[in-house]
């Protein structure tokens, strides 16, 4: 099962550190040129995004991000593997990811996408469905709801070609992949979480994203960013029935960590 690593040219830094963690791991990664929202062509990144979306305007920096990984995706769909990992490069993987991403013979039939990492606050919790076994320290299930993060994840062929065929996006590339309240693709990929995860990515444990800049203008306080969030609690809200009646089937609130 080819890595795919996701990393910016101006950050040699970063893709040495990624190498040391996947060699100390016994892991081999393939390289992907990022889309560098510093020097991109803006015009040339607009024509793939709406011009607004269920989390309203999208910045720069979160296009320059989902089209490096569908670069990724698109390489993927050049080798005739089943399964393939994709990390970004500020992702610290644990030690036992060596033993999980060296093949794909643990992902059961009909998996299309299975999250690997734990993004957001200690102790976040994740609605999950149908949980099952993977080997002796690891479970997998069904999510049901909002785990966003796309630091770390896996893609069956079928899920990346689902997502390379989109023309224009309308949410940034983790809300696209696993937001349920507000991406139309999350049914069809139906996306699984890795209990514990095997990745934290870089901004939970020290350094920010490269791409943080380019979002504090949207988020600065008023009517706008107001009304966004408003939307955002609106879209959050609608699948609350929905997630009552999956946990009255058996469906489980889990906590995330992270696996040592």
């Amino acid at each position: 099962m080819h890595i795919y690593l996701i990393n910016l040219g101006r950050r040699p830094d970063r893709l040495a550190a990624m190498t040391a963690q996947a060699q100390a791991l016994g892991l081999g990664l393939d390289r992907v040129e990022a889309v560098d929202a510093r020097v991109a062509d803006l015009g040339a990144m607009d024509r793939w995004f709406k011009a607004g979306g269920p989390l309203g305007e999208i910045p720069q920096g979160d296009k320059a991000c989902l089209l490096s990984h569908r670069a990724a995706w698109q390489m993927f769909l050049g080798t005739g593997d089943d399964h393939a990992v994709f990390l970004e490069d500020d992702v610290r993987l644990s030690a036992c990811a060596g033993s999980l991403l060296v093949s794909d013979n643990w992902i059961p039939a009909g998996v299309s996408v299975v999250k690997l990492e734990h993004y957001g606050p200690p102790g976040q919790r994740v609605l999950l469905s149908d949980l099952r076994a993977v080997g002796e320290d690891f479970q997998m299930g069904r999510m049901l709801s909002r785990h966003t993060g796309a630091a770390a994840y896996i893609l069956s062929r079928v899920a990346a070609e689902t997502l390379r065929d989109v023309t224009c996006f309308d949410l940034p590339v983790d809300h696209l992949i696993f937001n349920p309240n507000n991406s139309r693709l999350f049914a069809k990929l139906a996306p699984w979480q890795l209990v514990p995860a095997i990745a934290r990515q870089q901004e939970f444990v020290g350094e920010k994203s490269d791409i943080e800049g380019t979002r504090l203008g949207l988020r600065k306080f008023g009517w706008t960013y107001a009304k966004r969030e408003l939307v955002r609690f609106a879209y959050d809200m609608r699948l609350v029935p929905r997630q009552i009646a999956a946990l009255l089937k058996g469906a489980k609130l889990v906590a995330m960590k992270t696996a040592d």
